[in-house]
């Protein structure tokens, strides 16, 4: 219930800002993010200082059941990320003239209300209207020896009063963490550190999908081009997995966050001038689109079909080098998809002076699971510490794997299972 849909009497200028907010066309397109806000803001209001745990989030807002796991089930984290990056975003634009602004501290879910530090302490919020409110007996305790008939002796009305002594709370509130000196914030910090060594000169790399080529039609049933048996075959190559297109989205929003731009093209029509003339970011499995075979590929790792036994057919990733405790190969569940794997490498172009990032899982989630590893704040900082040295120099090729886990056809959590330097030949 939105904070315009209670009484006239009073309205909390809290929820009013929430308001503005998920009616902003900012916030149109997801309303999942609404949702949270709301129930995080409204938590936050209606019992200051609580602690709001993940569990209740899950269950309230995004309908979790009872057996709700946060270490397999990242749904809350993620979500909770999203919608601080997108708050980011919303006063770095069009809430840029809002009397105040809605935070998400990392670590803890509870929200924080604060004015706009360019803006004066009375702009926090200005009342829409002259009527007197009720004032219930809680305000009446939290400003003791103030009544209504003494605030009208003054000269102001007693909704512009209440509103003025709410707008000082809130000040008084956030004075303790204004007056200490604040510590740096370093947005983006390893994502800048780890796409900055790629992204060295002016020209955008080109992101490469897979899009498998099938024979048969929507109508009648598809399946796989074979192309020792369906030589001659009328083809269809329109189409791609969903992990692809959400994580060319990862990818475009970590750009966005950087500042830069990229041009996407889907596999087929990659060209071997493309794959020349510049730095080259592969989403997708070779298993999937057969042009990807003949790019800068892998040496330690290798997508297979297996060819025999009760998953005769299926994907899996082949280890030609295992080192100690590394399995010879990493084969993903059965359906539904519980487990993928997926392969993250950093491998020079066929131009020496470019590179080629290479994201790709057994199937269509693994890759998503890999493209949303290199876009966060957090895995890439993994990925970095792994890597070694990556502030200049000669630049850090490597080949690693993921294991993705899965849960109702959505990666909620990747782990770096093997990590290889690329060896110099």
């Amino acid at each position: 219930m939105s904070a315009r849909g209670l009484s006239a009497a009073y309205v909390d200028p809290r929820l009013l800002e929430i308001d503005r907010i998920v009616e902003s066309p900012a916030f149109h397109s997801s309303e999942s993010l609404c949702r949270l806000l709301r129930y995080l803001a409204n938590r936050t209001v209606a019992d200051p200082g609580a602690t709001i745990r993940e569990h209740e989030i899950a269950a309230e807002v995004f309908g979790r059941s009872d057996g709700f796991d946060p270490r397999i089930d990242s749904t809350v984290r993620v979500n909770v990320a999203r919608l601080r990056a997108r708050l980011i975003d919303y006063y770095s634009g069009p809430g840029s003239g809002d009397p105040m602004v809605v935070e998400l501290p990392k670590g803890t879910y509870g929200v924080a209300f604060h004015p706009p530090a360019s803006k004066p302490p009375r702009a926090v919020w200005e009342p829409a209207g002259l009527q007197e409110p009720h004032v219930s007996p809680s305000t009446r305790r939290r400003f003791p020896g103030v009544t209504t008939t003494r605030l009208l002796a003054v000269g102001f009305t007693a909704m512009t009063v209440v509103a003025m002594l709410l707008a000082a709370a809130l000040l008084l509130e956030h004075a303790g963490r204004r007056s200490a000196p604040a510590a740096p914030v370093i947005e983006n910090r390893y994502l800048r550190q780890f796409w900055g060594m790629l992204l060295e000169g002016s020209s955008e790399p080109w992101v490469v999908f897979s899009n498998a080529t099938f024979v048969g039609r929507p109508s009648t049933g598809m399946r796989y081009l074979v192309p020792s048996r369906d030589s001659g075959r009328e083809v269809l190559d329109l189409y791609t997995g969903i992990g692809e297109v959400l994580g060319i989205h990862a990818l475009d929003h970590a750009f966005v966050r950087l500042n830069r731009s990229m041009r996407v093209k889907r596999g087929g029509l990659l060209s071997l001038d493309d794959v020349q003339n510049n730095d080259v970011v592969y989403v997708g499995s070779p298993l999937e689109n057969l042009t990807l075979r003949d790019v800068p590929g892998l040496q330690d790792f290798e997508f297979k079909i297996m060819e025999d036994g009760v998953r005769r057919g299926e994907g899996a990733l082949v280890n030609r080098q295992p080192r100690p405790g590394e399995p010879p190969q990493y084969v993903p569940s059965g359906f539904p998809l519980t487990e993928d794997f997926a392969v993250i490498a950093l491998v020079p172009g066929l131009n020496p002076a470019r590179w080629a990032l290479i994201l790709a899982g057994t199937s269509t989630l693994g890759t998503q699971g890999a493209a949303e590893f290199v876009c966060r704040e957090d895995t890439v900082r993994e990925l970095l510490h792994r890597m070694g040295a990556t502030n200049g120099g000669v630049r850090p090729f490597f080949e690693a794997v993921l294991d993705v886990q899965i849960k109702g056809g959505v990666p909620v959590h990747s782990n770096l299972v093997a990590f290889h330097k690329r060896r110099s030949s």
